[in-house]
């Protein structure tokens, strides 16, 4: 399943520093996509994959000093349109 991941940041230099130092520092089984930063350094919105939304917790306490966190599961709109269709609500 896909997830949105909406980061706020408290401090962008010491993010992309311990980024650089120690990577993303997620555990096997959740997948990083790609992600987006806004012009201010403040907010990421990064896409993620997973089965198991129960491995969040275990990458967020590695950052929790340096950013919150709003973790949202998504699909894409292809998917969203074919379910749709299935049970004819468009």
């Amino acid at each position: 399943m896909l997830y949105m991941v909406i980061e706020q940041f408290k401090d962008a230099p010491a993010i992309y520093r311990r980024l650089r130092e120690k990577g993303r520092m997620m555990p096997d089984g959740l997948t990083y996509i790609s992600s987006w930063i806004d012009t201010e350094l403040k907010v990421c919105y990064q896409l993620m994959e997973t089965e198991d939304p129960a491995l969040f917790p275990r990458w967020t306490e590695n950052w929790d000093d340096l950013m919150e966190f709003k973790i949202v599961p998504v699909r894409s709109s292809a998917d969203t349109a074919a379910i749709l269709e299935k049970t004819r609500k468009v």
